[in-house]
């Protein structure tokens, strides 16, 4: 009879706990995005030149091609908070994917070498095709990523134990190196190195309607991609074997959620630079507030990265005006510490 009764209890706390991250879920994808929209309208106000909330209001409704105000916000600020919002969100859903996937804590697409991948590609295109459309940029941006997770895989599987979470770390800090170093020597022989510099530390300044129509597409696919493999990554992240246990096929679901993670991460980097950390920090502090179901972690993460990056722009601005301080290195100044207390914990791995 006790036991009967401490079962009903355990059960019980459970059911509680699960309608808790339920309602955490809920709350971070409704209130967030509302969040989300209030931050990128105050965003739009803010700047070199200061711009009333109401005149957003204007623009939407009673737009003026001849008002300077209305020209700032339509053809610079606004093209800079979609592209701050979409590119958050890609980070932290490529980074969420590859924590479930690889069961990695520390994954991260700029930790893995997907980043300087696709930096490495943008490099290339700028010293052997500068004239090359953005549709093509973000297809050599896509191979760009594909090496760099190539190469960080397979230099983690080398030793015996095969790729554990510090082991694909270190892989990734040096090609990571490596892939920098050759884009700065690319740059600099070609005499290109102005335009790779923007992508070397990161930001969306430089973000258009153009870059928008194009990204959009792929971005959003990626994506809805996600969620819909949301429940196989969830199987996944239980571990590869009791994945198959389960009916799931390992092989066919990995690749798909590689693809998308490149996707992702190759058109992020088209646009912003080598923005890290985003998909480290966001998906732990998601998989805390709603467990480990990805069918709440994916949704959460793409709304909080959105939150996270148009925050940071937003603080590029105005912490040293008229100066911009690289969104990339106000970031790293929160996820570096995060990444060594991950690391912390994970040492006995190496």
């Amino acid at each position: 009879m006790k036991h009967t009764k401490e079962s009903a209890q355990l059960l019980k706390a459970g059911q509680d706990k699960k309608k808790g991250r339920t309602w955490a879920g809920s709350l971070i994808i409704l209130g967030g995005t509302g969040l989300l929209i209030l931050l990128m309208a105050f965003s739009i106000t803010k700047g070199a030149a200061e711009i009333p909330l109401s005149v957003i209001g204007d623009v939407l409704f009673r737009f003026d091609s001849m008002n300077t105000q209305h020209l700032i916000i339509v053809d610079l600020r606004l093209p800079r908070v979609i592209a701050s919002a979409m590119v958050g969100a890609a980070f932290a859903v490529a980074g969420a994917i590859m924590q479930g996937i690889t069961r990695n804590p520390l994954a991260d697409s700029g930790l893995l070498g997907l980043n300087a991948g696709a930096g490495f590609a943008l490099s290339l295109c700028f010293a052997f095709f500068p004239g090359m459309g953005y549709m093509q940029v973000i297809f050599f941006s896509f191979l760009g990523a594909a090496l760099g997770a190539a190469l960080v895989n397979g230099i983690a599987s080398m030793r015996r134990g095969g790729a554990t979470p510090m082991r694909l770390v270190l892989a990734g800090a040096a090609v990571s190196a490596l892939l920098i170093a050759l884009s700065q020597g690319i740059a600099l022989y070609f005499d290109v190195a102005q335009d790779i510099m923007f992508w070397t530390v990161g930001g969306v300044a430089g973000s258009n309607w153009v870059q928008i129509k194009i990204m959009t597409p792929w971005i959003v696919g990626a994506l809805l991609g996600a969620m819909i493999l949301s429940r196989s990554i969830s199987l996944l992240s239980l571990g590869e074997e009791v994945a198959k246990g389960l009916g799931l096929n390992t092989l066919t679901i990995s690749m798909l959620c590689s693809l998308i993670v490149v996707i992702l991460a190759g058109a992020s980097v088209a646009v912003v630079g080598a923005v890290g950390f985003v998909g480290l920090i966001i998906p732990h502090i998601v998989r805390y507030l709603v467990g480990v179901d990805y069918r709440w972690i994916i949704p959460s993460s793409a709304v909080m990265g959105a939150l996270l990056m148009v925050l940071a722009d937003l603080g590029a601005r105005r912490l040293n005006p008229p100066f911009e301080t690289p969104v990339g290195a106000l970031i790293a100044v929160v996820g570096v510490p995060f990444f060594l207390y991950l690391a912390r914990r994970q040492k006995r791995a190496l």
